[in-house]
């Protein structure tokens, strides 16, 4: 300690003298500053607003407000979800035609009263949003509201089915796409070309035009992008997608785009990089194991969370993950927690992460014995899991990544 200090003279001194005060500094050892704990990487790319729709009419929003779903079971699965231009609403159409208007998006008509040559598989809404088009697998066109009709394939054989359409910005005109690349075009909608004569590795799922009408794109189901006439090439997902894809979007600029998968995982190219994709409707089909085993979590969104539950009163969290993959994909695995991301399935990185793939929080990335919770990814940086009270959707980061085991299991 620093203080005063006295120092004694010699005996025959007169006087005795006190020092002046000294101060000596003691520093003492500094501890050594701990590292930043580590952050796990996230699934990459990701959409950050989007509304997940289920075929038999489950709507699950992630970012966006939830504005409804249908009651009750449907006629008919659903085969589409169209969002309205402002993306404060959307429509839901079945294959019988049936429409179902949500938010700002205003129903107009449908064809559920009528019997169909074959199935609706695509709906576009017009510039104003005050009308849309239907269109069947056989090209037949139905138009509502302010969408005018300039003719169809209805009275042609095609080669391949129709699988969507696109108008022009004007809304005078509309392309039809079908699964091998064909393109018909009508009213002012020019024709710039097509995968017809091609031998693709998966089907065309849709099709983007320009925003001025002179190009378009068409996007495989695995993500292969193919640009015709003034629309650019700016990449392909093809390779590196686990979902099916659903649409491709370009930017206002057009000088890019998103493909997005079905899920909600979106994918940059160009100037999209670096954007947030506008919101999106997204119709989820239960068409891999995972896809299957996320349908039935979201059939127990809202139950309670039940320590060592199996369902189907409520579950914990390994239990849902157990339940989903057991009753949803006819998948079974360990029950615990830790267990799970020691043995489940197989290993998968996280930035590729599928529907259904399990992820995991632990104390030790290196210790699986120190798992403590388990969740269902369900896509765009998205999750379902039973914590807290209940069963609820949540994101993947909600807590932070310093828990975040490194990989998933894939069951």
């Amino acid at each position: 300690m620093a203080g005063a200090v006295a120092v004694s003279l010699p005996a025959s001194a007169a006087t005795t003298t006190t020092a002046p005060p000294t101060t000596t500094t003691t520093t003492a050892p500094v501890p050594p500053v701990p590292p930043a704990p580590p952050t796990r990487p996230l699934p990459s790319p990701v959409s950050d607003a989007f509304w997940l729709v289920t075929p038999a009419g489950a709507v699950e929003a992630y970012g966006v407000p939830a504005l409804g779903a249908p009651a009750g079971p449907l006629n008919q699965d659903l085969v589409t979800a169209e969002p309205t231009h402002d993306r404060a609403g959307y429509w839901l159409v079945a294959s019988d035609g049936g429409v179902f208007a949500y938010g700002d998006a205003a129903f107009y008509g449908s064809t559920g009263a009528l019997k169909l040559n074959k199935p609706i598989v695509g709906m576009a809404p017009t510039a104003s949003g005050k009308g849309y088009w239907m269109v069947a697998s056989d090209g037949g066109i139905f138009s509502f509201g302010d969408a005018a009709f300039y003719g169809s394939t209805g009275a042609l054989k095609l080669n391949k089915p129709i699988v969507g359409m696109a108008p022009t910005a004007d809304g005078k005109g509309y392309w039809l796409v079908a699964s091998d690349g064909g393109v018909f075009s009508f009213g002012d909608a020019a024709f710039h070309g097509s995968t017809g004569n091609l031998i693709l590795s998966q089907p065309i799922v849709a099709m983007g035009p320009t925003a001025d009408g002179q190009g378009y794109w068409m996007v495989a189901a695995d993500g292969g992008v193919f640009a015709f006439g003034g629309a650019a090439f700016y990449g392909s997902a093809a390779g590196t997608t686990g979902e099916p894809v659903e649409r491709l979007v370009a930017t206002t600029t057009g000088k890019g785009y998103w493909v997005f998968m079905q899920n909600g995982t979106a994918e940059a190219f160009g100037d999209a990089v670096g954007l947030v994709p506008p919101a999106q409707a997204l119709l989820l089909r239960p068409t891999t194991p995972g896809d299957k085993a996320v349908t039935f979590a979201f059939q127990q969104l809202g139950k309670p969370y039940i320590w060592g539950g199996n369902g189907p009163e409520g579950y914990d969290c390994s239990g849902l993950a157990l339940a989903s993959w057991t009753h949803g994909a006819g998948v079974t695995f360990a029950r615990v927690a830790n267990d799970q991301y020691h043995s489940a399935g197989t290993a998968v990185a996280m930035a590729q992460l599928q529907a259904g793939d399990l992820v995991f929080w632990g104390k030790d990335p290196a210790d699986w014995t120190t798992v403590y919770h388990a969740a269902l990814y369900v896509g765009g940086n998205r999750i379902v899991e039973s914590t807290g009270n209940v069963v609820q959707l949540n994101t993947l980061s909600q807590w932070g990544l310093t828990d975040i085991m490194p990989g998933g299991r894939r069951p």
